[in-house]
């Protein structure tokens, strides 16, 4: 995908959670996630902030957070997360067409859109449709990417992914198949439904290492 296709997909995707999210209640927006310590108003105020990052303002950030990632993304929570919910659906609203990105590869931001696309959906009992092929760019990006560095290089080690909706598959080993927003999910760190992949190496992908932002 070129830089303008990956846009126009990011883009649809911040207006259609914002779309999601005006039906939630409070006790949905308080909804613990897939992402250890943050609920759904956590999660959206750090779309948020990653929607506003620049390379300059995240290097700046890094700094006022001794480099600490954790601590950087709780930071831009926190300059993010308003006290009403509605406030800040306002402002993931007013940042859905932005193309700034932190200094990372421009399909992290597809990573992102799904990965905590899901994160929000599934915490309140919904899933998303995206793209085949936009998810499949973001799963490929996740299988050449360190855990270190947000990736999921490790979690498929010796194991042969294979996407039953779109024309991926990745390594050898024991096979793995689910549809391409699956995979990106397991290689990402997040639970499933046991029945959202099978083949023999099924059991282990999700297993694998800790949940990750």
């Amino acid at each position: 995908m070129d830089k303008d296709d990956i846009w126009a997909v990011v883009h649809r995707e911040r207006a259609a959670l914002a779309h999601d999210l005006e039906s939630l209640t409070p006790d949905q927006w308080a909804a613990p996630t897939a992402c250890p310590g943050w609920d759904v108003h956590a999660v959206v105020a750090h779309l948020v902030d990653s929607a506003r990052a620049t390379w300059w303002s995240f290097a700046r950030d890094m700094i006022a957070a001794r480099f600490d990632f954790d601590r950087q993304n709780e930071l831009g929570i926190h300059r993010e997360r308003h006290p009403d919910p509605s406030s800040t659906l306002a402002a993931l609203r007013s940042v859905t067409d932005r193309t700034s990105t932190p200094p990372a590869p421009l399909a992290t931001r597809l990573v992102e859109a799904f990965v905590h696309g899901e994160d929000i959906r599934r915490a309140v009992g919904r899933t998303g449709d995206y793209p085949p092929e936009a998810v499949a760019a973001a799963l490929t990006l996740q299988l050449r990417t360190s855990a270190r560095m947000g990736g999921g290089r490790e979690r498929a080690a010796d194991l042969r992914l294979v996407a039953t909706d779109t024309p991926l598959s990745h390594g050898t080993g024991p096979e793995v198949a689910g549809t391409a927003l699956a995979l990106l999910l397991a290689v990402s760190g997040r639970p499933l439904d046991p029945a959202e992949l099978t083949g023999p190496g099924a059991g282990s992908l999700p297993a694998r290492g800790p949940e990750r932002r």
